[in-house]
C-alpha cells in the first residue's frame, strides 16, 4: 500500500492511514495515520478520509484537538452526502464544538443524515 499511497492512490491512502491507526502490521502512529488521512483527504477529496479525519481533530488523535478543523472536514464530507458526517455537525451544534450553539441547525443536520 505504501508504493501506492505515495503515488497518489487515494485508497491507499486511506488503507495505509487505518494500518497506522490501528497498529495492523505495522507500529501503531496516529501523527502518519492523520498524515495518510490528510492527503486522501484534501487531495484525493475522499469522503470516508474526511470523515475520519474530523474524527481525529475532534479527539486529538494525531494532530492538535481542534473543533473547527473537525467541522471543516465533516462539512466537505457531509456535501459528499455522509451520514456520519451529518450527524457529526448536528452534534457540533448541539454542544456547541466549533461552532455556536443552534439547536436549529442541529435539527437539520439529523434530519439530513436520517
Amino acid at each position: 500500500f505504501r508504493l501506492a499511497a505515495n503515488q497518489g492512490h487515494t485508497e491507499a491512502q486511506l488503507n495505509l492511514a487505518q494500518f497506522y491507526f490501528e497498529g495492523a502490521g505495522l507500529p501503531q502512529d496516529d501523527d502518519t495515520a492523520a498524515r495518510c488521512r490528510h492527503l486522501a483527504a484534501d487531495e484525493g477529496k475522499n469522503v470516508e478520509a474526511q470523515h475520519n479525519l474530523a474524527q481525529c481533530y475532534a479527539r486529538g488523535a494525531g494532530v492538535l484537538h481542534d473543533f473547527v478543523k473537525a467541522l471543516h472536514y465533516n462539512r466537505l464530507a457531509a456535501a459528499q452526502g455522509s451520514a456520519f458526517a451529518q450527524c457529526n455537525i448536528a452534534q457540533a451544534y448541539l454542544h456547541a464544538e466549533g461552532v455556536s450553539q443552534d439547536f436549529g441547525e442541529g435539527a437539520r443536520y439529523h434530519r439530513l443524515a436520517a
